[in-house]
């Protein structure tokens, strides 16, 4: 935590670092700027030092302007980060000044359903996001971070861990002894491994390497499938469930592995669509009509489920998992490296 007269030196800077994509091509396009003018916290903001971003495959998309919507000119890149209060303005009772704190991935989105205008003022899109040394955010648009996580666990909350949070409980409304299928080894899908086996769920892992499939039993998965050695991975898995199929499936691929977790899920079972990374295509959806199952996207989350999320994350002092950590200097190597897809877990970056 800061001290007092340090604070003051840091109020009192007037050019910081800050990441910039100045022509969304690719990794290349993001350039460091060293004599960005920190911002000020006005009516109802804080001004957060970050401490630690981390990346998602949406910044990928970003940085080479693949993402839907506009991007926001010389747009400051992430949308998780986290780090502490150094100063608030005026009419801000939510926060003081020591607070360790975490940006919501949606500035406008508190609570309720989600709704275009929730969802419009987006970090690290539409807006400037957390890839610099200081950060304005409007005091409902933070939050505390669990007291036992260290600044680099914190900062790979906002999007990953509350996608998978929103997907496994406030949507999925997973059950214990309900079967949870989950795809791949990233950061979303970790997570929900991680809050499935909260609540008491079977949970069956696929991924393409041997080696990060023992990773994932390690951390709980009770069945794991090698989807490049079996490449009829939904017929294992109805033969795991006694042809029943899994009540849940956290969908991250896209048209690439979307036919083959319909064939996985039960009769009135839901999908959860997180994202797609597996390219383009076309999927037949009489499937889902004849086995009646819901398809549901996933949108990150509100603040609501984030306070929630955190809440369960304390209780059972769980710990976010992390590929690496890399210096903010070496930015351009942690896109790289989220990239190659060649990790297990989170990719971090220190500020």
């Amino acid at each position: 935590m800061i001290a007092s007269k340090q604070r003051a030196t840091l109020r009192n800077r007037v050019a910081m670092k800050a990441y910039e994509i100045e022509q969304p091509t690719g990794i290349e396009g993001l350039v460091l700027n060293t004599k960005r003018p920190v911002p000020e916290a006005g009516p109802g903001e804080i001004k957060v030092q970050v401490r630690a971003t981390s990346l998602n495959y949406r910044d990928l998309l970003v940085a080479k302007g693949a993402y839907r919507g506009a991007l926001k000119p010389s747009l400051i890149p992430l949308s998780d980060g986290a780090g502490e209060v150094v100063d608030v303005g005026p009419g801000v009772s939510r926060f003081k000044l020591g607070d360790r704190v975490v940006g919501a991935f949606f500035q406008g989105w508190t609570a309720g359903v989600v709704t275009a205008e929730a969802t419009a003022r987006a970090l690290g899109g539409a807006i400037d996001g957390m890839l610099a040394e200081y950060v304005i955010l409007p005091e409902l648009g933070a939050i505390r971070v669990p007291a036992h996580l260290t600044d680099e666990q914190a900062a790979t909350l906002p999007c990953a861990a509350l996608t998978a949070w929103n997907a496994i409980v406030e949507m999925g409304r997973i059950k214990a002894g309900e079967t949870v299928l989950l795809l791949g080894t990233g950061g979303v899908s970790l997570f929900a491994l991680q809050f499935a086996k909260l609540h008491g769920a079977r949970v069956i892992l696929t991924s393409s390497s041997d080696e990060k499939l023992a990773r994932a039993k390690s951390l709980g998965a009770d069945n794991v499938i090698n989807y490049r050695n079996t490449p009829d991975w939904d017929k294992t898995i109805n033969a795991l469930t006694e042809g029943r199929g899994a009540d849940l499936v956290v969908e991250v691929g896209g048209p690439g592995t979307l036919e083959r977790s319909i064939r996985s899920t039960r009769v009135g079972g839901t999908i959860a669509m997180i994202g797609v990374v597996t390219g383009a295509g076309q999927v037949d959806p009489r499937p889902l009509i004849s086995r009646a199952i819901r398809l549901q996207g996933i949108y990150v989350g509100s603040l609501e489920m984030f306070r929630a999320m955190n809440a369960a994350i304390t209780q059972a002092a769980l710990l976010p998992i992390i590929d690496r950590v890399f210096p903010f200097e070496e930015a351009h190597h942690a896109y790289a490296h989220l990239l190659e897809k060649a990790h297990f877990g989170k990719v971090v970056i220190a500020v």
